[in-house]
């Protein structure tokens, strides 16, 4: 890589340019305003249904409670495979990064709520003794129709939220994770059921039995349409088949592409597919990964690093393997940002999608200018340089080890070892960052450095776009 070169040496004003981002925003709220209006409906309905008239007593309290929590926890279920369900709409809207933190906060209060409604519903048709709890909890199980089922997708629930712990799943495996993970589908299905057979709250008006099963059937179609349907559909289309890998060096293979009727996908360079190759076992499980050249309609690339089962063994993958694609998803990409100058910041393999939106920014005349942080060899150096000459873009190298464990920036930057340095050293290589669009990608600990240096620098939350590779 090249230094910056003098075009950055004085701030200058970049106009923000009108596009998606705006209905992306009317989306969010209108995502959001309709979540907080089915809570609010079915809360309603517990109301107006007796539900607070029960408070009054210590036993039908108890059961009051349970059909409140059970209530909103089912939503909150639903809801949360609808998120699961990559819907175009909410991915272009929110992004992953949000997303993922959406989904896990939704998922824990899901699963608290579940599990609350549990205990509170056994409490009270135990009469409030809790010493009769346990013979209850078996009564019911037995007795009641689809309680068998909610109990087992209460076990796969349990299962799926403690590998879900950060501690859990930095003991597994992305593959087990993964798999794990797909049980959360099998337990919402069973879970449910009880619910719409024996639940007053679902069965006391046609109002709400319309609600519920429109609810139902939007996750069920969702999964099933976005998950299923659509991926397979775009795989036979397009028949992604291999045509070469290119050993990037430290560690890192590029694995090029080529299709059919390609230039119809909807894609645009810093998104990400969820790959599975062709190759035997372990196939059935998708990887994402970034696309890390802009699509042309003709071939597409990506580029991984060694990190695990999946991505070590595309070193081994042959030509003319084929490809199963999920996607495209993620909003690190052209779609997030209006302003016509942008400063892409990346770390190790994290400049990956970065490098891809370089090429198609700087190729449509944007102000562009790239930070890479890397520890020894830059990946993308020559590529780099081409498009520096190309398309005027701006490279910024930041090597070495990172100075201390609060910053972000290299050992090359010199200067104090504290975080207010990092300010002088961005705005010193970068004066007009805070009227730039930043796309930054990194890991989730980097990337929130990053992100407090940019808000320092006057850089506005909106402008800032963020992505983090992990799981």
């Amino acid at each position: 890589m090249v230094p910056v070169t003098a075009t950055l040496d004085r701030p200058t004003t970049h106009a923000r340019r009108p596009g998606p981002a705006a209905r992306d925003r009317r989306s969010r709220l209108a995502a959001e305003a309709l979540l907080c209006a089915s809570l609010t409906l079915v809360a309603f309905w517990w109301a107006t249904g007796g539900g607070l008239t029960d408070l009054g007593g210590w036993e039908s309290g108890l059961d009051s409670l349970g059909r409140l929590t059970g209530l909103l926890a089912s939503v909150l279920l639903l809801v949360q495979v609808i998120l699961m369900a990559r819907v175009p709409l909410l991915e272009r809207a929110f992004g992953q990064d949000h997303l993922a933190r959406i989904h896990r906060l939704v998922g824990f209060t899901s699963f608290t709520g579940m599990l609350a409604h549990i205990g509170l519903i056994t409490w009270g048709y135990a009469a409030g003794d809790l010493a009769r709890v346990p013979g209850e909890a078996w009564d019911l199980t037995v007795d009641y129709p689809g309680m068998l089922l909610a109990v087992a997708g209460t076990a796969c629930l349990v299962m799926v939220v403690v590998t879900s712990v950060r501690a859990a799943r930095a003991r597994l495996r992305y593959e087990s994770w993964h798999l794990l993970h797909l049980y959360a589908y099998l337990g919402v299905g069973l879970a449910l059921p009880h619910q719409l057979w024996t639940g007053q709250e679902f069965l006391a008006s046609t109002a709400r039995a319309v609600f519920w099963w429109t609810l139902w059937a939007t996750a069920a179609g969702a999964v099933l349409v976005w998950r299923v349907a659509l991926p397979l559909r775009r795989s036979l289309r397009h028949r992604l088949v291999v045509t070469g890998v290119v050993d990037e060096g430290d560690g890192c293979v590029s694995v090029t592409l080529t299709g059919r009727h390609l230039a119809e996908l909807d894609v645009r360079a810093g998104q990400f597919f969820a790959w599975r190759f062709l190759t035997g076992p372990g196939w059935t499980r998708a990887h994402p990964y970034s696309l890390s050249a802009a699509p042309d309609g003709r071939s597409l690339r990506i580029t991984v690093k060694d990190l695990g089962d999946g991505s070590r063994a595309l070193r081994r993958v042959r030509a003319g393997t084929r490809a199963l694609v999920e996607g495209p998803f993620g909003r690190l990409s052209d779609r997030a940002g209006a302003g016509a100058g942008v400063a892409l910041i990346g770390a190790g393999v994290g400049i990956t999608p970065l490098r891809a939106l370089a090429e198609e920014l700087g190729a449509a005349g944007r102000d562009v200018v790239v930070l890479h942080r890397f520890t020894d060899e830059p990946l993308f150096a020559r590529e780099f340089t081409a498009l520096a000459r190309e398309h005027g873009i701006g490279l910024v190298p930041l090597p070495g080890p990172r100075r201390a464990a609060d910053s972000w920036l290299g050992a090359c930057t010199g200067g104090p070892l504290h975080r207010a340095d990092d300010l002088t050293a961005l705005r010193a290589r970068v004066p007009d960052i805070a009227q730039r669009d930043v796309y930054v990608c990194g890991p989730d600990p980097w990337t929130r450095l990053v992100r407090q240096t940019l808000t320092a620098a006057g850089t506005p939350t909106d402008r800032v776009h963020s992505e983090t590779f992990g799981w």
